[in-house]
């Protein structure tokens, strides 16, 4: 169980794997701030956590957004132990690369690379400075093996595995984790908002076959923060298998 006063910040805590690793974190001990574009949809965690949870509204996307993050929230929430940056997209992707809108490959890369880099950059201060934290990046299995139709996205994740990676060994000598969950196929609302269409969305898994749900990502998150602190889960590969 993690110390009363430890505290968690969960990007695209709203649903899916933000939201399950959110209510993971809750249930380990954790103070936990949740972030969303849109924050009243943080309210049902806001409810049932009462005052161990704090929703903050965050566009990872938006600079301005990122560095006022600290300044915005309330003084005994700004020592920050654990980040989780999990905020992605992929709206207007599973289809070929020279088919789809510069618009929408450019905000895939802008919530999940410079999003992360941006509040990575913003929070790790704090860990340095006390010497201590743990940085959670929620990859994928596209950052090592790509497959067609996700070009962007794929892009995407192996400049965050670079990221990571590159992070961990530059903070090896330090109390800082940096660590790395790489999930197969998840089913989530994350396809339905790629298409911006539920029925398609729910096809697109139906079609696959076989997947994860967001509460497998959670427990694994939860399994690598609770290893020793001399032991860092670089990267942790998770996929479906048929059942």
């Amino acid at each position: 169980m993690a110390s009363k006063e430890t505290t968690a910040l969960v990007t695209g805590a709203s649903s899916g794997i933000g939201e399950s690793v959110a209510r993971r974190l809750l249930e380990k001990g954790y103070r936990v701030i949740g972030t969303s574009r849109d924050k009243q949809r943080l309210s049902a965690l806001q409810q049932s956590a009462g005052g161990r949870f704090h929703a903050l509204e965050l566009d990872v996307t938006n600079l301005q957004s990122i560095e006022s993050l600290l300044q915005r929230l309330p003084e005994p929430w700004r020592k920050i132990d654990v980040l989780v940056n999990n905020a992605g997209s992929d709206i207007g992707g599973r289809k070929p690369f020279h088919l789809g809108q510069a618009a929408n490959w450019r905000n895939t890369i802008e919530t999940n690379v410079q999003g992360v880099i941006h509040l990575t950059h913003v929070l790790l201060p704090g860990m340095v400075k006390q010497d201590f934290g743990d940085i959670v990046n929620i990859g994928s299995t596209s950052g090592l093996e790509p497959v067609p139709t996700t070009a962007a996205y794929s892009a995407s994740k192996h400049a965050l595995d670079g990221f990571s990676e590159s992070l961990r060994m530059e903070l090896e000598r330090t109390g800082i984790r940096v660590m790395q969950v790489l999930p197969g196929m998840v089913r989530t609302g994350f396809a339905a908002a790629r298409y911006a269409d539920t029925k398609q969305g729910e096809q697109f898994y139906d079609d696959f076959g076989k997947w994860l749900c967001a509460d497998d990502i959670a427990r694994t998150v939860i399994f690598a923060l609770q290893q020793p602190r001399h032991m860092v889960v670089s990267r942790l590969v998770v996929v479906p298998k048929p059942v």
